[in-house]
């Protein structure tokens, strides 16, 4: 566990706009480099909480440190994989630390839609901007949020409790692989994945989509 005095070096490092993130949390990118793939046991793992640090996770899926993008893809990977939600919080997880990060929407972007089979064979498979494969189905939920002004947004689960916002195009993509399916007593506008139905509007709304 870091000592008070390195703690406190560490913090003004953090603090010092245009600094590197690997220096300034070089022992969060240790710790996530060691897992070498896949995301780190962050479930597991209960360390000393040492407040928020200044990285952002913006809508479109850009990670910022001090106000500037974070412009290496394998940092980004690294530091994705030890992200995890406590309660409404996002922290970034080690087993000896972790720090709080802001998010503005979902941590992760799904940029990409894979789809196979036909309706109830209907498999969809989302990529992230961080390299993450994951198929909606019963694990991997999809979920719609109405946005403020832009209709309906999709969600997929990826792990934990940490969702992708499905990029807008794919979002149309979704509308052309949906029917329209009985849920809960009344007729919904839907798309199916490895047979679970994720409802997105009632029928008589189609027209908003």
């Amino acid at each position: 566990m870091p000592t008070s005095e390195s703690h406190r070096n560490t913090r003004q490092n953090m603090t010092a706009p245009g600094k590197v993130p690997e220096e300034a949390v070089k022992g969060l990118t240790a710790a996530a480099d060691r897992t070498q793939r896949g995301p780190a046991p962050v479930h597991l793992w209960n360390p000393p909480d040492c407040g928020d640090i200044d990285m952002r996770i913006a809508a479109d899926g850009t990670w910022f440190y001090c106000g500037s993008p974070i412009g290496r893809l394998p940092l980004v990977q690294l530091f994705s994989s030890i992200l995890r939600k406590d309660g409404d919080r996002y922290v970034l997880v080690t087993p000896v630390e972790k720090v709080g990060v802001k998010v503005d929407d979902a941590p992760f972007l799904a940029v990409e839609l894979i789809h196979a089979g036909e309706r109830e064979d209907l498999a969809l498979t989302f990529l992230t901007n961080v390299g993450d494969a994951v198929t909606a189905g019963g694990e991997h939920p999809l979920r719609f949020k109405r946005g403020a002004a832009d209709g309906l947004k999709p969600y997929v689960k990826v792990r934990g409790d940490l969702w992708a916002l499905v990029r807008r195009a794919l979002y149309y993509d979704l509308v052309a692989l949906g029917s329209c399916e009985p849920w809960r007593g009344e007729s919904w506008f839907g798309v199916r994945s490895l047979g679970v139905f994720f409802p997105m509007c009632p029928a008589s709304e189609i027209e908003a989509l």
